[in-house]
Formats: C-alpha cells, structure tokens, sequence
C-alpha cells in the first residue's frame, strides 16, 4: 500500500501516516517498531525524552530497508533548547538512532518560562543547513510562539506537531499553519482514550456506515483534513487496523459532524497546555 505523501516547505515531503512511539517502553521499542515496518510503516516518530531511540534505531537498522525509505522524526528537549546545546543534542539522537541525519528535527516545547525556544529555533536551523535534519519544524507552538520565531529569523517551520483529536481542534493554530505553509502533525490523535470518543454518535455513525472501526474512522478524519498522523500502539494487529484507512472516504457531512464534536472552549484537550509546561 502506498501512503500519501505531503509536501513541505523546505522542498521534501512526508508520508501522511505514520508510528508513533511515545510511551513505547525502551526494552519494547526495537519490537513495536520492527512490527511498524513489516506492516508497512515507514514513517516513525520518537524524541529524545521518549528515552527509546536506541530502540528505534535498533530495529532501523535489521530491517535492511533502505534510508532513504524512511521518514525518521526525533525532538530536541526543553532544557537543551539553550546556547549551543541543541547541536550536543542532535548529534547524541543521531547516534542513539545509529543515523547520519533524522528527516525531521523538532523543538519539542515552546518552555515560555525559559524563553529559550527562539534561541533553540536558530541552532534548529544550523541544524537543518549542516545536513543533519532534511526538515525542521516545532511541537506544540501556538501562532504567539510562531510568530516570535518567523519575527527572528525568517525561517517558517515545516511542521507544527500539536494534540490535535475531534474533542480538540486548534482551529486558531491550523489557520496560522495554513496562511504560512506549515503542516500540522497531530499527536493524541484518539484523544489518548481520555474520553469516549469511540461513543460518541458522530464517530460510531461513521464507523458502521463504512464498515470499519471508530479509530479507524478518527484517523480517516484527520487524513481527510489534510493533516499528519501517526497512532501508536504495540500490538500489532492494531497497528495493521490503523494502517488499513486507505480503503474508504468519509462523505462531507461524516466529516462535518466529527468536526462538530469540539466544544469549542478549550475544555477538550487532553494534554498539557503549552503555556503550562517548562
């Protein structure tokens, strides 16, 4: 099967669905990961925090897939966003994933507290033009944090990584995304099983009327409105589930009433808010 891909600014694309590793313990990540490339996943996103690129890299490098095959995402941590420490930190991931450059590198926080993301943003960029990440991009900015950045250098991220799911849309964070060029990823995508989401009416109609399951429908959702995914999970029959979303579409009016499950009010998210977390 082949996955879509979308277009970056910086001139290469990504596969529109891919894996997730997050919480993904580091004895378990060679596995999840292995079985994540047989079902057909090329795309995988770690980060250092996650404490299991080792894992990943193990399991990248007995696959015997080439590299250029691969779409790999890694994240820089919030308290080595200052002076030069980014540059120590990819090249500690790069040799935790036994890689020569990650496809992607993001600043995984905004830490408003620290007033380091600017500072991270511009070594990101060194980053990028010593050829050590193709792309670059930030995780849960919000458009004042974007602004900042773009204000600085001129540089607009390839991605923007945000907990995005039905009961939380960050319509505020895609519109800015959209005006500039930069794509959304969606991390939480199922809303991490924090409410019923697989319950609730607009999804479970969806579901039977295509004859595939809630999740699957969740993930079509976000397929359909253009924006990246990457579900997690270690076992994996729910990996191949996830991965089997290209067989249907939703009609126009599925995709209006999932739209309609955020309240709107910010009482959705399941996460923690950027401008909470240092």
């Amino acid at each position: 099967m082949s996955i879509p891909k979308i277009s970056l600014n910086s001139g290469h694309s990504i596969p529109q669905l891919g894996f997730g590793v997050f919480l993904v313990p580091a004895d378990e990540a060679e596995k999840a990961v292995t079985e994540a490339l047989e079902v057909g996943y090329r795309h995988i996103d770690t980060a250092a925090i996650y404490q299991n690129e080792e894992g990943v890299g193990a399991a990248i490098a007995k696959s015997g897939i080439p590299r250029e095959e691969l779409f790999i995402t890694t994240k820089l941590w919030n308290d080595h966003q200052a002076e030069e420490l980014p540059h120590e930190a990819i090249r500690t991931s790069l040799d935790k994933l036994g890689l020569e450059y990650v496809d992607l590198y993001l600043t995984h926080w905004p830490t408003p507290e620290r007033q380091t993301f600017v500072n991270a943003w511009t070594k990101l960029i060194e980053i990028r033009d010593a050829g050590l990440s193709r792309s670059i991009g930030v995780s849960n900015h919000l458009p004042e944090h974007l602004d900042a950045l773009v204000a600085a250098t001129g540089e607009v991220p390839a991605i923007n990584q945000i907990e995005l799911h039905p009961a939380y849309q960050q319509r505020n964070v895609l519109e800015w995304a959209a005006a500039n060029g930069t794509r959304v990823e969606s991390w939480g995508p199922l809303g991490q099983g924090k409410y019923p989401l697989f319950e609730n009416p607009a999804v479970a109609a969806a579901a039977e009327a295509h004859g595939v399951t809630p999740a699957q429908a969740v993930i079509r959702w976000h397929l359909q409105k253009g924006i990246i995914v990457f579900p997690k999970s270690t076992r994996k029959e729910r990996m191949a589930e996830n991965f089997d979303v290209f067989g249907f579409t939703l009609t126009d009016a599925e995709i209006a009433a999932i739209d309609g499950i955020d309240p709107l009010d910010g009482s959705g998210r399941v996460g923690t808010h950027p401008l909470e977390f240092n």
